[in-house]
């Protein structure tokens, strides 16, 4: 087998009518194959550094960090603190008979958070809500006043597909800018957790949002104070790519869960590296981050990639 140094294209069929606002989003069978560009030589990682107090740590170099790949150390080839790279962002809102009584403080957070973070001239964010199924409010855009009136637009009823929503802003809309390395790719979901409408699985819809190198910040709408199976699949999804989960109960809290991710989407580390042994079965390949001799600091990345995969 030839291995090329070029994009492996897995083909498969777009879901049709995306483009217009406010259409459902029609979910094709899990079966279906898709088309996923993959860089076959190299391996792109967004991580940040913080101490055990949460302060993030911005004055390292690449020589302060090894990356461990199938237990071999990994020779990293490009490495860069970044701060200004083009954000790729997809705000998901729940818009469920289950958070209906909180709906109208969830809108404006996720307004306030928009206007924040979204910087016109570079930035670009897409805005979808889910009830029994997923749908396209506003597409990936710059324009602020469009996707703030997307989110205020929305109204509250039906089941949750979670699931169906990420799978969908990961696959057609945050992938769409190549190439991918040039982008920090971030989904916000705005949820209880609770999905009972998807035709994709928890499984399916984290291994899209891995292949997209998408980092997932979960903010849960549940305001009791046990925690719910719900919030249990916030977490998961945010541990996985790399993210935060957060569980604001006031106002306040959420305000300050959003200036987080906004303070974490601007310091990150940027780090590239070529698998040793390269391989290409299509396979999950755990790794790990750690900054050399500092038990101190916490790195979050996240756990691994899938390999593109060629025929023989």
């Amino acid at each position: 087998m030839k291995l090329w140094p070029i994009l492996a294209v897995f083909a498969g069929l777009l879901i049709p009518g995306y483009s217009q606002q406010r259409r459902p989003v029609v979910a094709e069978s899990p079966a279906d194959q898709n088309r996923i560009i993959l860089d076959v030589t190299r391996v792109n990682l967004l991580f940040t550094v913080a101490d055990k107090k949460g302060r993030f740590v911005t004055d390292l170099t690449k020589d302060d960090f090894e990356v461990i790949e199938s237990k071999k150390a990994q020779n990293v080839l490009e490495f860069v603190a970044e701060t200004n790279l083009p954000l790729r962002l997809a705000v998901l809102v729940d818009t469920s008979n289950s958070i209906r009584e909180r709906f109208k403080f969830l809108q404006e957070a996720a307004v306030e958070f928009i206007n924040s973070v979204v910087r016109p001239a570079q930035d670009k964010a897409v805005v979808v809500s889910f009830d029994s199924s997923a749908e396209l409010v506003a597409d990936l855009t710059g324009n602020i006043d469009t996707l703030a009136k997307g989110v205020r637009d929305l109204r509250p009823g039906g089941g949750t597909a979670l699931y169906d929503a990420i799978y969908f802003a990961c696959r057609d809309k945050l992938m769409q800018d190549q190439p991918r390395h040039k982008f920090r790719r971030a989904m916000i979901i705005l949820s209880d957790g609770d999905d009972n409408a998807s035709r994709y699985t928890r499984e399916q819809a984290l291994e899209m949002a891995q292949k997209a190198d998408v980092v997932i910040y979960s903010i849960s709408t549940n305001h009791m104070k046990l925690p719910t199976d719900g919030d249990k699949v916030l977490k998961y999804l945010a541990a996985e790519t790399g993210g935060v989960a957060f569980f604001p109960f006031k106002v306040e809290d959420l305000s300050q869960s959003f200036e987080n991710i906004a303070n974490e989407l601007r310091h990150q580390y940027n780090m590239a590296y070529s698998p040793e042994p390269l391989k290409t079965d299509g396979l999950w390949h755990p790794i790990s981050v750690k900054v050399k001799g500092r038990k101190d600091l916490v790195v979050r990345a996240r756990p691994g990639y899938y390999a593109p995969k060629f025929d023989r």
